[in-house]
């Protein structure tokens, strides 16, 4: 473990993969600064469960779209320009929110504006994960991924935040960590000197006709749309469900989102080890008796300790999609993630407004949990049948790093026969 963690330090450059951890840190507590405030919203504004769905989605949406735009700009101009801008754009939805957004439509131009600082993984990751060779790519682009604990941040802080200066003032308290970690990526952040080819209209259409870079998309709308999506979504879940406050929702949303976050590295670690195709098999399984579980409308305590276990799984299979990507695509990170992430960003989308409108039709959540149960098995599903695919397409270095050994070993039956 000493020689990997030796090898590790020395073969990338640590400056830029903790600038790169910040800067997806504060983005992200920004990106998902709707969800912790939904309960305030909805006492305020007098919202159904519905359109409180999609406030704290659209910014999910928002990040979606914008992210296949930020890396383009990244390849073009490089990660580290592109993500100053990136944060200084974003200080432009939180002034809109504490100074001019009054209705819920106000709250939504502002999401989607904040899809911007959601956008950061697709230039955080390529920033970090280029500086590493491949034996390294999923504890690099593990670590750089745990910027997702920003989202600890906004549930702890931000409903203590509403409740004592009001929700429009939480949007400007917001600004001061994005100006700090500014000044901090200005100083630390470097472009690897590897040199990356722009991508074009024909590079996206021709990557976009690959069957593995959908599939992927797939795996990560599941792993990553789960965590954000929840994360955004439990703190009024919590709130209605179980009738607790406001805060006290928001502390219960941050305990279960510190098993996602924290994990993510070890799933990239672990990926590393015994390969993120493995790994992920059993986190989608895992996920899917997860929410299995809390389809019962447990006690408040079950629910607490099932969703923070699957929450855990889904940071650990984030960790494990990425390992997957470079095995892949080792020379066409930037595009792939472009893409890949924007996939999480729209199954995040679709979770809140899911869960909210499952809400109004029937009364209670039990239904949404259970829909979200089923997709999480047919994803396992999924990936077995791509693990025998890929044992037919991919190259046996790339099969071999993701975990795919029991293909690997019938390919070589049936070339031998």
């Amino acid at each position: 473990m000493s020689g990997t963690k030796d090898g590790f330090l020395k073969a990338g450059h640590l400056p830029t993969l903790v600038a790169a951890l910040l800067y997806f840190d504060v983005s992200f507590m920004t990106w998902v600064l709707m969800g912790p405030l939904a309960p305030f919203l909805r006492d305020e504004l007098h919202l159904d469960a519905t359109t409180l769905g999609l406030i704290t989605a659209v910014p999910l949406l928002g990040g979606s779209f914008f992210r296949p735009v930020l890396a383009l700009v990244a390849d073009r101009i490089g990660g580290r320009r592109t993500a100053i801008g990136g944060m200084l754009l974003t200080l432009v939805p939180l002034g809109i929110g504490w100074q001019f957004a009054l209705t819920s439509t106000h709250l939504l131009g502002v999401g989607l504006l904040l899809g911007v600082a959601g956008a950061s993984f697709a230039v955080a990751l390529p920033l970090a994960s280029r500086w590493y060779p491949p034996q390294y790519q999923g504890l690099a682009m593990g670590i750089a991924g745990a910027g997702n604990s920003g989202t600890l941040l906004t549930t702890l802080a931000a409903p203590r935040l509403a409740e004592h200066f009001g929700w429009q003032a939480t949007f400007g308290f917001a600004m001061l960590p994005m100006l700090a970690v500014f000044i901090a990526f200005v100083a630390m952040a470097r472009d690897s000197p590897a040199t990356v080819v722009p991508a074009t209209r024909k590079d996206y259409a021709r990557i976009l006709g690959e069957g593995d870079t959908i599939w992927l998309s797939v795996l990560y709308g599941l792993t990553f749309g789960g965590f954000v999506g929840l994360a955004s979504f439990l703190t009024i879940y919590f709130h209605e469900q179980y009738a607790l406050t406001r805060v006290t929702a928001g502390d219960f949303t941050t305990i279960v989102v510190v098993a996602g976050s924290l994990l993510r590295p070890i799933g990239g670690w672990l990926s590393d080890r015994i390969g993120g195709y493995r790994l992920l098999l059993g986190l989608l399984l895992g996920s899917a008796a997860c929410f299995g579980v809390v389809a019962t409308a447990p006690p408040l305590y079950v629910a607490l300790a099932v969703l923070f276990v699957g929450m855990g799984m889904l940071g650990m299979g984030n960790g494990a999609v990425f390992q997957l990507v470079p095995q892949r695509f080792p020379t066409r990170m930037g595009l792939v993630t472009g893409i890949v992430g924007a996939a999480g960003g729209l199954g995040g989308f679709f979770l809140p407004t899911l869960l909210g409108a499952v809400k109004d039709a029937t009364g209670h959540y039990s239904g949404g949990f259970f829909v979200l149960s089923v997709v999480f098995a047919g994803g396992a599903v999924l990936l077995l049948e791509l693990g025998a695919r890929w044992a037919r397409a991919w190259t046996p270095d790339a099969l071999s790093r993701s975990g795919v050994f029991s293909y690997r070993e019938k390919r070589a039956e049936e070339e031998a026969a």
